[in-house]
């Protein structure tokens, strides 16, 4: 008995499974209850920051949207990617086709990748390559920022032409009355009046030689009004009208640079009594006139850029994309370098120009007066003229016999007397200045015109650029100006008139010769 009343009875059993609640039941014996740890013993959990809950919130997001993409991509598998499903009927043949001209594709990719995952996870690396590089934030602080285009106020001189236009100008040098020589400078592409004919010449040197220089705004270039149809005759017209406005009554000098200077030849041609010579730089010449010879033609198209052949191409073919492509440079608002607006390969010496703070201020500010009307027409149609037929040959410029022995009479008369002839072409003297290094206009397109004006004296100039020898160069220009007009005489003696009052005697005097001429 007493072996079973030592055993322990159930509720000490229980007791010894759970903890002590300190409830104890009558007629059953008192256990000791097991100490309680104080809440100051334990030790104290820590607090979650901030940042641990929005980790983890963040965490659980991700883990959420994960479960989410592959519920989708499993309902995508069961109803849209079937063969019985819509999408599959309709472009499951069109789709092998293009995979199966593709499939070539996949030998660039490593053994062991399924080119079904594959190829989705390169486009889409390429595409948000693609979005860091447009919207890259992280600017670096050494390139210097944009400078945006200034519109500046009024400030050119304008006639009245015949048709109702106005033709901006500005004049440097000698005044009209005290000018030994008159020189007109058209300008060229993306360029204005303040270009000032020849870029950065000395008011000294003008005067040294007598020479005064008007440079004037193409037809919708600076503050020169567009005309509706303007030809290469229409620009030897306004250069006729606007030597008679500014007062030059004799004959005047052209002066033509790169582009502009197919204005210059056309002056040569339509106005050529009125034209004393002309003086051209790197002159331009249609890149696509049927005359040049493969070789000649070769060697042109060979020094130029790959986008600029193709803006010669739009020009050519497709003028109204043009406007696109300017939009996007020099009417975009901003600056930007030359060689990269106009697509130009330069050399060493034209680089070391185009980069000193002069020549930047100075095409800067070319560039906001040759904008001004902030309208792409006037571009388009220099960039078409360029490449359009002309209206004429530079050959018809050569001197040349013309006899005339259309029709019968003048045949009959030349049966029995000489043979009226006359001269032909422009008779006045060309010069030509042409870098060697130059690969904006090659020496090769210098070379046909030799070919086809042999007259045209050419000065070939060795390491010399598009811009280098014209552009911000005194010693240059004193060379070119002693070339033209040999040694430097100063402007003209302004002539005074002196009215003498006549005496009695003299009058007396002069009457009696009167009369004596009149017996």
């Amino acid at each position: 008995m007493e072996e079973v009343r030592g055993a322990n009875t159930w509720t000490e059993e229980l007791a010894s499974l759970v903890e002590d609640t300190g409830i104890h039941y009558a007629g059953e014996p008192e256990i000791l209850a097991r100490p309680r740890k104080s809440v100051r013993d334990e030790p104290e959990l820590e607090k979650e920051n901030l940042k641990d809950q929005v980790t983890a919130f963040l965490k659980s997001w991700g883990e959420m949207l994960l479960e989410l993409g592959k519920g989708c991509k499993d309902i995508l598998q069961q109803t849209v990617v079937t063969e019985d499903s819509f999408v599959v009927q309709k472009l499951g043949g069109p789709v092998a086709k293009v995979s199966g001209r593709l499939r070539f594709l996949n030998d660039f990719l490593p053994e062991d990748r399924d080119p079904i995952h594959a190829w989705p996870v390169v486009f889409f690396v390429f595409i948000l390559a693609l979005c860091v590089l447009s919207f890259n934030t992280n600017r670096d602080n050494s390139v210097p920022p944009v400078k945006k285009v200034r519109i500046h106020p009024p400030s050119a001189s304008r006639i009245l032409l015949p048709d109702g236009r106005h033709l901006a100008y500005h004049e440097l040098g000698v005044q009209a009355d005290r000018a030994r020589y008159s020189l007109i400078a058209p300008h060229s592409f993306l360029s204005s009046r303040l270009a000032e004919g020849i870029p950065g010449v000395r008011t000294s040197l003008l005067e040294d030689f007598g020479v005064r220089l008007v440079t004037f705004d193409l037809p919708g270039f600076g503050e020169s009004d567009p005309h509706p149809s303007r030809n290469l005759n229409s620009s030897a017209l306004d250069m006729l009208h606007l030597a008679n406005a500014v007062g030059v009554s004799d004959k005047f000098w052209v002066v033509g640079y790169s582009s502009g200077s197919m204005h210059a030849w056309a002056a040569l041609r339509y106005i050529p009594d009125r034209v004393a010579g002309a003086a051209m730089f790197a002159p331009m010449i249609n890149p696509y006139e049927p005359s040049m010879t493969k070789e000649e033609m070769r060697r042109t198209w060979e020094e130029w850029l790959p986008r600029r052949r193709f803006m010669y191409f739009l020009a050519r073919r497709f003028p109204k994309l043009l406007s696109f492509s300017y939009r996007r440079s020099f009417l975009s608002g901003k600056h930007g370098r030359i060689d990269k607006w106009m697509s130009l390969s330069l050399k060493k010496k034209d680089e070391v120009l185009i980069e000193d703070p002069i020549f930047e201020e100075y095409w800067h500010r070319d560039v906001e007066e040759s904008i001004r009307q902030g309208n792409t027409k006037p571009f388009i149609e220099e960039a078409v003229l360029q490449v359009s037929n002309w209206g004429f040959r530079l050959a018809d410029l050569q001197v040349r016999k013309e006899c005339q022995r259309r029709g019968f009479l003048p045949w009959l008369r030349a049966m029995y007397s000489q043979e009226e002839c006359e001269l032909a072409g422009f008779l006045d003297p060309i010069h030509i200045w042409q870098g060697m290094d130059d690969q904006v206009v090659p020496p090769s397109i210098t070379d046909y015109i030799s070919r086809v004006l042999p007259a045209a004296v050419v000065h070939k100039l060795p390491y010399e650029g598009h811009f280098s020898y014209f552009f911000f160069c005194d010693d240059c220009h004193l060379q070119i100006f002693s070339t033209l007009f040999g040694s430097p005489q100063g402007p003209l003696e302004q002539k005074t008139e002196m009215v003498e009052t006549p005496s009695e005697g003299d009058t007396e005097k002069a009457y009696s010769v009167t009369n004596s001429s009149s017996e």
